[in-house]
């Protein structure tokens, strides 16, 4: 019985896990796309620029997702908002992308 609920507390504790984060987080799977910042800068975002990094079996993680890297992409100067996208499946693969738009 013991040993039950060591794993019963186990569980909980890895489940709670993905609410003690900023972003939602999914154990199986995640799949999100969430704000970061937005600015004064009013009008119409004419642009968009992405940059993007990867995660192989959560030991390494490659790329350039700055803001700067996703201006750059862009051809943006003037920055209104930035999004992130967010993919990964059971920390095997993962996908992150910044997205600033602007002008």
């Amino acid at each position: 019985m013991k040993k039950f609920w060591s794993v019963f507390a186990l569980g909980a504790v890895a489940m709670l896990m993905g609410c003690a984060t900023m972003i939602p987080v999914g154990g199986l799977y995640t799949g999100v796309k969430v704000p970061v910042i937005a600015t004064s800068n009013s009008g119409a975002s004419s642009k968009t620029g992405e940059a993007k990094c990867i995660s192989v079996l959560s030991l390494i993680a490659i790329g350039d997702c700055s803001i700067d890297a996703a201006k750059k992409n862009g051809g943006i100067t003037k920055v209104n908002n930035v999004d992130w996208d967010a993919m990964n499946v059971l920390g095997i693969y993962g996908s992150y992308k910044v997205i600033v738009s602007g002008e």
